[in-house]
């Protein structure tokens, strides 16, 4: 059993469809189980019309639904469906959704609110409606496909937008429903990315949660393989839009790939591999507009190669806040001070250095930064530098190789750096530049480390 998960580009219309088609034709005798995501640029087009009926415009609002939610999957379902009474359930089906969907629009439009689990209801859509055009799809090709809701057996708590799943709820009701289909050689199909609560009210596992379901599935029934269809051939030495000569990895370890989602290589969701790291199931990588590319290979640990630095990720949107008090000296509970403020505010800190008197933090999330500063100022000085970028460098060989770190800054000498973090894990060093010296950093450092 594998479990295959595609996401929007993968998904993104008729052609795109029928390509995935064939790649779970072709690998039907390891048991296919396939979880889809919605098609490319529907949730964001769901989200905006939801605020746009918040903000009272909902002829926008409606329009939106229209000219680009209807009309990109009633244009996929009669592209990829023509039987005649195949096609006309399916149409049916959409029609109903859309309605809904209006529905939702216009109740939102009356109230003026946009509360976090109306939001996940009206995005749902996405995912709902694209599974059900593609399983419908599969059918038609004589494959015997069939579409199960995620809600019904994805368990989550209640925090609408950032549902956390329950894999003890999760996991009766996804043997229950999903091995039985498997027993009979059918094709599960489902959607990633939502899930409900236990009294079955929808919620979403934050964007890019599609990756995670499909992990949570895998995780809970035991799949030899998950499968990531992307639209790259996989995870690369560095982002190939800033560097052309990126290459492709062949392996890396969990705690590599893990390193690497969090500081910005946008192939998986950070949170993707957690579930698959606790069985112990390999995750591949895959292309599926270039499905012959052979991928990555995401496994819990392989032997550690000196000096084998796997890959440079980045983060931009970065801020910088520098917290300054002669109080700090030989003083205990300044940083449980620091961090209770973070805490209150909900704002999670990427990296931390620290001196006798001084602490340097990094945020990626500013709704909250002016509330924040007011606060640490109450008993330190506080600067903030906005613009500024991380740089991460992957790799456990790192840490059985002396002298990388010199090699980096060596590469970058006349590039500035704010600050430095290596220490907390042993097999990433990361540091702040600006934002606007991120090509020339990542161009240098490739070169010292990736190429001849």
């Amino acid at each position: 059993m594998i479990v295959m998960k595609f996401g929007g580009t993968s998904v993104e219309d008729a052609a795109a469809m029928r390509q995935v088609i064939e790649i779970v034709r072709s690998k039907r005798a390891r048991q296919p189980i396939v979880v889809a995501s919605a098609m490319a640029k529907i949730t964001d087009t769901l989200i905006r019309s939801a605020q746009l009926a918040r903000e009272g415009q909902e002829h926008q609002a409606q329009k939106l639904l229209t000219e680009v939610v209807a009309l990109r999957h009633r244009q996929a379902a009669t592209q990829l469906v023509v039987s005649e009474p195949r096609c006309r359930a399916l149409q049916e089906s959409l029609d109903q959704y859309i309605v809904e969907l209006r529905t939702f629009i216009h109740g939102l439009a009356i109230l003026g609110e946009l509360s976090p689990r109306s939001l996940d209801a009206i995005v749902s859509y996405g995912e709902r409606l694209s599974t059900l055009i593609l399983t419908t799809a599969m059918q038609e090709q004589n494959l015997d496909a069939q579409l199960l809701d995620a809600r019904q057996f994805i368990i989550t708590d209640d925090r609408f937008t950032k549902a956390t799943p329950s894999l003890e709820l999760s996991d009766p009701r996804a043997r229950s429903l999903v091995l039985p289909l498997l027993e009979r050689d059918a094709i599960p199909v489902t959607q990633g990315f939502i899930g409900a609560t236990p009294q079955g009210v929808t919620t979403t596992l934050g964007r890019g949660g599609s990756d995670y379901s499909a992990a949570i599935i895998g995780a809970l029934l035991g799949a030899e393989a998950i499968e990531i269809w992307t639209d790259v051939d996989g995870i690369l030495t560095t982002d190939p839009k800033l560097v052309p000569q990126a290459r492709l990895l062949e392996s890396v370890t969990f705690q590599e790939a893990s390193e690497l989602a969090y500081f910005g290589a946008k192939v998986l969701h950070p949170s993707t591999l957690l579930p698959a790291v606790d069985k112990n199931i390999p995750v591949y990588v895959y292309n599926t507009k270039n499905p012959k590319s052979p991928g990555t290979r995401i496994t819990m640990r392989e032997s550690p190669t000196p000096g084998a630095l796997k890959a440079i990720a980045y983060k931009k949107g970065i801020t910088v806040i520098n917290i300054y008090s002669t109080r700090m000296l030989l003083a205990h509970g300044f940083l449980k001070a620091i961090f209770e403020i973070f805490d209150r505010f909900e704002t999670s800190v990427d990296l931390l250095a620290t001196s006798e008197v001084s602490v340097s933090l990094t945020i990626d999330e500013t709704r909250r930064l002016d509330r924040i500063v007011s606060e640490l100022q109450k008993f330190s000085t506080v600067t903030v530098e906005h613009e500024r970028a991380i740089i991460c460098l992957v790799g456990e060989g790192m840490k059985y190789t002396p002298g990388i770190a010199a090699r980096a800054f060596g590469a970058i000498r006349d590039i500035n750096i704010n600050m430095i973090s290596q220490g907390a894990s042993e097999i990433n060093i990361s540091f702040i530049i600006r934002e606007a010296d991120v090509p020339t950093v990542l161009e240098r450092l490739h070169r010292e480390f990736f190429e001849p």
